[in-house]
């Protein structure tokens, strides 16, 4: 319980914690943490916005972190629009009526063309389940793994 003539903040120093001041034009939220006090102080300058952020401590040493680089994306346009095939391959572990169901709950298709795809996958050894763009179609053969069926992507073209 907190005194009445102390504010909450007031018990920070004592709990072994050093204070800091932050002065900047504009701060982005992060928290520090200097750990329990010691002989030296806990130091935060942030210099101008565009400049580095330096975080010093005399027994721990000095800390520079410099502005966050922007990773870019490596993949072309063309090689994300491209269409992707979700396939499914035969397997002698399943049963049909088995594979139809998880067809209609991954993709929601009808019975009718969930068993369609089925005896494709049966008859042919592999079907082409859907096709699209490649985000998705990562999820689709993921989901299909999930029920521990055969399932590729392959891009088309």
């Amino acid at each position: 319980m907190i005194p009445k003539n102390e504010s909450p903040r007031s018990g920070i120093a004592d709990a072994g914690y050093s204070r800091f001041e932050l002065r900047a034009a504009y701060v982005s939220l992060f928290s520090m943490s200097c750990g329990p006090r010691r002989d030296g102080e806990c130091l935060a300058q942030i210099k101008d916005i565009e400049e580095i952020i330096l975080v010093s401590n005399e027994k721990a040493g000095t800390i520079t972190t410099a502005e966050p680089t922007v990773e870019k994306e490596t993949r072309s346009e063309e090689e994300l629009d491209l269409p992707w095939q979700v396939v499914v391959y035969n397997d002698p572990v399943n049963l049909m009526s088995y594979v139809t169901m998880v067809f209609q709950r991954v993709f929601g298709y009808p019975r009718e063309k969930a068993e369609r795809h089925m005896l494709e996958v049966h008859h042919n050894g592999r079907s082409i389940l859907w096709s699209g763009m490649r985000e998705p179609a990562e999820l689709y053969v993921q989901q299909l793994h999930g029920y521990l069926l055969l399932a590729t992507l392959e891009k088309t073209g």
